[in-house]
């Protein structure tokens, strides 16, 4: 009745009548089945943390079960699907991430692993994401109480390293090439030529790698005013 339940759509009813059943059946053939159609059932009601529980329950228990490939991807995909809005905490994303990460490793030949890498590839751009508003933060934030230019390149490059294939690579460099020309410009006479050199160094990199970007202009206006600090120098 409770897999009736489930093939029939009637996903609580489903769940609440294999939680019933769960202890008779523990130590019996079809208990593997019991704990993954919960997995699935919770699945169905979108209540994909429960869900991801019974998935990692059923690979505590059955690690060399027949639906083991199925609910170790599940655990990723279920983290995926309740990951939150990036302004917030990310630990469900990293816990995507991760779980992608030894699905792959475990089962490469699945039919699941496109999906996973995809899915994966979204976390990660996510993540990204979440940095990009935190170097535009304290790009944002500019001199006040410190150097927070610094602090949005630091921020910047971070991402571009823990997240190499990421969708906002182009937004990530600008927000470095702007905070080096944002420190030329605040920077101690004693200082200001190495800052413009750096700069310099940054704008021919962003240029050169984006010449159809939307900051192009602004680019090419504050390459000309590192040139006149490097003239003034020499």
């Amino acid at each position: 009745m409770a897999l009736q339940y489930f093939n029939d759509g009637k996903y609580v009813r489903s769940q609440t009548l294999l939680e019933d059943i769960a202890p008779y059946y523990k130590g019996t053939e079809r208990a593997q089945e019991v704990v993954i159609y919960l997995g699935r059932s919770y699945m169905g009601q979108k209540s994909y943390t429960s869900a991801a529980e019974y998935f990692e329950a059923y690979l505590r228990n059955y690690p060399k079960g027949r639906y083991a490939a199925e609910a170790s991807f599940q655990v990723g995909h279920c983290y995926y699907l309740d990951a939150p809005d990036a302004r917030l905490d990310q630990d469900i994303t990293y816990r995507s991430v991760d779980a992608f990460e030894k699905f792959i490793e475990t089962y490469p030949a699945s039919d699941y692993v496109e999906q996973a890498y995809k899915e994966q590839n979204e976390m990660y751009d996510k993540l990204a994401y979440k940095e990009l508003l935190s170097a535009k933060l304290y790009y944002n934030m500019g001199t006040y109480l410190g150097n927070n230019y610094l602090s949005a390149e630091i921020t910047a490059h971070n991402a571009l390293k823990d997240f190499p294939s990421n969708s906002y690579q182009e937004e990530l460099n600008w927000i470095i090439f702007a905070s080096k020309y944002q420190q030329m410009l605040h920077s101690l006479e004693s200082k200001k030529e190495d800052r413009a050199r750096e700069a310099e160094d940054e704008y021919y990199s962003f240029v050169a790698s984006y010449p159809d970007s939307k900051h192009r202009s602004q680019a090419e206006r504050m390459g000309k005013e590192i040139k006149k600090a490097l003239n003034k120098k020499e």
